[in-house]
């Protein structure tokens, strides 16, 4: 009998409720043993009941799915994006996923805006922890609204959140055959957390004796994005950092259209997203990029022991680039729709 992997599928606002359904079917198509579960999480939902995520809504996750698949959340007709917020930071931290992975493999040299840059140069993953930091929500105003106002907003690490992550990134180093890992901070500036940061690496990287280690400045390391990519393999960093470098990474790849990412707990339930907005003027136009979701659904499968069928749903992105089967941003002229249906019936025929 086949074990089917259960998928929770968050399809979210805007242009996610485009691309989620046709990356679904890539998956599909690519004969993995997949069950999807849809949830109306997002918008929609909230504007007729209020609920953004039920009471026992991420429990549910955890106990009776092996990943979660989730679009792009964000919708104008709700101005606090209240809905986004809970449901997405909902599951990165009440399911404690404490890794986000953001592989940057750059497919084609079309696609890089660098000169002369080729996929040899561009294969490295930014590994950013996801729970703590300045994302925490810890601060607040004093004298609001005055002209002596004053904003604090804390920077939280702990000596657990940093270790683990950290150590997840050698154990990814190890898993993939990669060879060194570069840990980003500011800890010239900000000496309290990256004097943390700086130890606990320290401490991990001894316990990995055939990693090489590197240490990088966070503004250097953007310069060194651009100059010499070809030098990065693994990078490990905190939340806020992670956020930026990874939108800088996606350039190098082809766009926001063409990034993937995952919300890893090591033997958890874990959450896959594409890195793109919801981009509301692009909703129903036929004009998103799917290849972000449909590269995000084969990372999913490779992080369930799916690892062939995850190499047919890249291999067939791959092609539709190489053959311009794309949309606008990444080349081509195909729609939304178009795009995914030529990736899926290469992924069937393959």
């Amino acid at each position: 009998m086949t074990n089917y992997k259960r998928i929770a599928v968050v399809p979210g606002d805007g242009i996610g409720k485009e691309v989620i359904p046709f990356a679904i079917g890539v998956l599909q198509a690519s004969g993995a043993p997949l069950e999807f579960t849809i949830f109306d999480w997002g918008a929609d939902r909230y504007l007729i009941d209020g609920t953004t995520v039920p009471p026992d809504g991420f429990v549910t996750l955890a106990r009776d799915f092996d990943a979660i698949f989730v679009g792009a959340l964000g919708d104008p007709r709700v101005p606090t994006n209240i809905h986004a917020k809970e449901i997405l930071l909902g599951m990165r931290f009440q399911m404690d996923l404490y890794a986000n992975v953001r592989p940057v493999k750059l497919l084609d040299a079309s696609l890089c805006p660098l000169k002369n840059a080729t996929p040899a140069d561009i294969n490295f993953t930014v590994i950013r922890e996801n729970t703590e930091g300045v994302y925490s929500g810890m601060g607040g105003n004093f004298k609001f609204g005055t002209e002596d106002e004053v904003a604090m907003q804390e920077d939280i690490n702990t000596r657990k959140g940093v270790e683990r992550v950290i150590r997840y990134a050698f154990e990814y180093a190890c898993a993939h055959g990669r060879k060194k890992v570069l840990m980003a901070d500011k800890s010239n500036v900000m000496t309290y957390a990256g004097g943390l940061w700086q130890r606990v690496f320290k401490v991990v990287a001894a316990e990995f004796p055939d990693i090489a280690t590197q240490h990088m400045y966070v503004d250097a390391l953007c310069l060194q994005m651009v100059r010499e990519p070809q030098s990065l393999d693994v990078i490990v960093t905190n939340n806020m950092f992670g956020d930026i470098i990874t939108d800088l990474a996606a350039a190098l790849q082809g766009g926001l259209g063409m990034a993937a990412s995952g919300n890893i707990h090591p033997g958890r339930t874990s959450m896959f997203e594409p890195v793109h907005g919801s981009a509301p003027p692009m909703a129903s136009k036929n004009q998103a990029n799917p290849m972000g979701a449909i590269l995000t659904g084969a990372l999913m499968l490779a992080h369930l022991g799916l690892q062939g069928e995850a190499a047919k749903v890249e291999a067939a992105v791959l092609d539709a680039v190489r053959e311009k089967m794309t949309t606008s941003d990444v080349g081509g002229t195909t729609g939304t729709r178009e795009c995914a249906q030529w990736i899926t019936k290469r992924v069937a025929a393959g």
